[in-house]
């Protein structure tokens, strides 16, 4: 045999027992790619993604559009070839399995997660736009979790109305922990409550002002590495009477980044008058209760996927400002927020085509 052909040949079966190692070999990766957008003002399968009922609203037209990130599932390890294809793509990221997927999560764990603070994210939508518009909410502070084979474990339950701590009345979450931790462990605290098997028992409990009941909890000794002090075992979280309602149906997507585009949402289908003024605009961001716009993960791919669906104008977190602005897609204007007013300030410039002076992002932020 020719040794330029016996050279060809032996390099022919290098590569393919490179391509086939590569196959065969798994590597500690995980995939992250632009994933659907969603406009909040319109229809999906089939039904309003925001749909409320007694209170007056307003048509609407233009684009508010959620963004996502697709990513590989948690039980799921990529092969090398499938990383290195990952790398050389524009639209793709790939990133270490741990930073998607900490502490060994199971894909059920992610998904149990990720839909806790997707409802989070739309109760803090609601209660952001609500404010906004003047309309009084009523907020309480509830058991969110019990942690397995904890104190309260048992004792206090999710949904549970959390009305006073030794005799101290509860306003706000932060309350609870600083309640408790005046205890040393091993000691007693009381927690007043209006039980709660479900939310709505909760909010009918809550209205009708329902005796309370006193539940005595021995507290332990916290294990989180740092000071010694007392914990009960729950987190506590805040629930809202709203005096109408206000549903968000959007199936299939999880995590706390569509706070701001929900907000915006609502409080354009609860006002006259159209927010884009026909403009496509998409976003992304949490939202706290009281407005303000929280930074979020895999910005450069939402701003992808925002553009290839046509979007003009990206509301984009003030914190993600300088990665978003290192790679932004041609035509995509990046808008700086950081709260929902200046959310709608900007939207007022949109419409009304006085863009010149819109906040943008930059490589400094």
């Amino acid at each position: 045999m020719p040794r330029r052909t016996a050279t060809m040949l032996a390099s022919t079966l290098m590569l393919i027992a490179l391509l086939c190692a590569g196959v065969f070999l798994r590597v500690p990766y995980s995939e992250m790619s632009p994933g659907p957008t969603v406009n909040t003002l319109s229809d999906h399968d089939g039904e309003p993604v925001l749909q409320i009922d007694g209170h007056k609203t307003y048509p609407t037209d233009g684009h508010l559009n959620m963004t996502t990130v697709r990513v590989t599932s948690p039980d799921y390890r990529m092969n090398l070839v499938e990383a290195v294809y990952g790398w050389l793509a524009h639209d793709n990221r790939i990133v270490p399995h741990d930073t998607l997927y900490p502490d060994g999560k199971t894909e059920e764990q992610s998904t149990q997660e990720n839909a806790e603070e997707f409802s989070q994210s739309q109760e803090s939508a609601k209660v952001a736009a609500l404010k906004e518009l003047g309309i009084p909410v009523q907020s309480w502070v509830i058991v969110s979790t019990v942690v397995k084979d904890s104190p309260a474990q048992g004792r206090l339950h999710a949904g549970d109305v959390i009305k006073a701590v030794d005799g101290t009345p509860v306003k706000q979450p932060s309350d609870v922990a600083g309640l408790v931790t005046k205890h040393k462990p091993g000691e007693t605290t009381v927690f007043t409550i209006v039980p709660a098997k479900d939310q709505a028992a909760a909010e009918k409990a809550h209205k009708a002002a329902t005796v309370t009941k006193d539940v005595t909890i021995t507290t332990a000794r916290s294990h989180d590495g740092g000071a010694q002090r007392a914990v009960v075992g729950i987190s506590p979280g805040t629930d809202h009477t709203f005096p109408f309602t206000i549903d968000i149906k959007l199936a299939d997507v999880g995590g706390p980044s569509a706070g701001l585009m929900f907000a915006l949402g609502i409080y354009d289908k609860l006002t006259p008058g159209s927010l884009t003024g026909g403009k496509f605009v998409a976003g992304t961001g949490t939202i706290d209760d009281d407005g303000k716009v929280g930074p979020i993960g895999g910005i450069e791919l939402k701003t992808i996927g925002a553009r290839d669906k046509g979007a003009q104008y990206f509301l984009t977190p003030a914190d993600n400002c300088a990665a978003a602005a290192a790679d932004t897609p041609s035509g995509l204007t990046l808008v700086k927020v950081g709260t929902i007013r200046d959310a709608l300030a900007a939207l007022k410039d949109i419409r009304s085509g006085k863009t010149a002076g819109l906040p943008t992002c930059s490589a400094k932020g």
